[in-house]
């Protein structure tokens, strides 16, 4: 868990005691939780949200129906907390189709709850179940969607330049070490470490993204904007060299089966 600033400690507070009205609310045991957003992908601005993200189980005869459920909460989003969780055979389901969030969240450096080992089971497995052409698609397609949609102006909303790089720079890693990628800027910036214009230029905005509000702008950047471009190019023509990849189901059944019976 990371240490939580000790102007956070009041958040910390009502995050938790969100957390424990929507358990007792709802019936259910949290396995886990944590930060999801820009604080925990590292390059918070003053005014950021707290984007909480949540694993939780039902007791067992929630699951023993013919019935599809409801297997997703959310709280209502203000301009402070965003809160949501998916159900535990969810986020297994979605775990086994590498879905990238998920891959995210068991690695997050700000952990607000955590029973059990669940986090660092998932880990275990997550070699063997992520599969990198899936990861490279979806961070391919933040990088582009974002690129498209909010860099090609002259004067652009500073943290979009964050939500190209994270995930491009996160699609780079996979198609060089075909493994799923860290959550954290800081353990993606030494791909380029042989690209010192580019990493002064993300320092610089980095700088500034740290004393300016969320919808601070900036003039665009040219020289971010061609390395962005640049890789977006490189990585779609790396991924179609790498074959799809299934993966085995047997493994989370028994997590599931283990946390579904232990904790009814």
């Amino acid at each position: 868990m990371d240490t939580i600033k000790e102007y956070d400690r009041d958040i910390v507070a009502t995050i938790t005691a969100q957390l424990d009205a929507i358990a007792a609310k709802e019936q259910i045991k949290i396995l886990y939780a944590c930060e999801s957003g820009s604080r925990a992908w590292g390059f918070p601005s003053p005014d950021s949200d707290y984007d909480v993200r949540f694993i939780y189980l039902r007791p067992l005869e929630w699951y023993l129906s013919i019935d599809d459920r409801p297997d997703t909460l959310d709280l209502p989003i203000d301009s402070l907390l965003d809160i949501n969780g998916w159900d535990l055979r969810k986020a297994l389901k979605l775990f086994k189709g590498s879905n990238s969030a998920i891959y995210e969240w068991i690695q997050s450096p700000i952990v607000y709850r955590s029973h059990g080992n669940l986090p660092a089971e998932l880990l275990n497995l997550a070699h063997s179940h992520y599969a990198a052409r899936a990861g490279i698609h979806h961070y391919l397609n933040m990088t582009t969607n974002c690129d498209r949609e909010h860099l090609q102006a002259d004067t652009v909303k500073l943290k979009k330049y964050f939500y190209a790089i994270r995930p491009i720079l996160a699609a780079k890693w996979i198609v060089e070490r075909q493994t799923f990628p860290p959550m954290v800027l800081d353990k993606l910036l030494p791909l380029i470490s042989d690209r010192s214009d580019i990493l002064a230029e993300i320092n610089r905005l980095l700088t500034i993204k740290a004393t300016a509000n969320e919808a601070a702008t900036i003039p665009a950047s040219p020289i971010l904007n061609d390395f962005i471009q640049s890789e977006i190019d490189s990585c779609e023509t790396a991924v179609k060299l790498i074959p799809k990849q299934e993966t085995d189901t047997l493994a989370l059944d028994r997590l599931f089966q283990q946390y579904a019976i232990v904790n009814n």
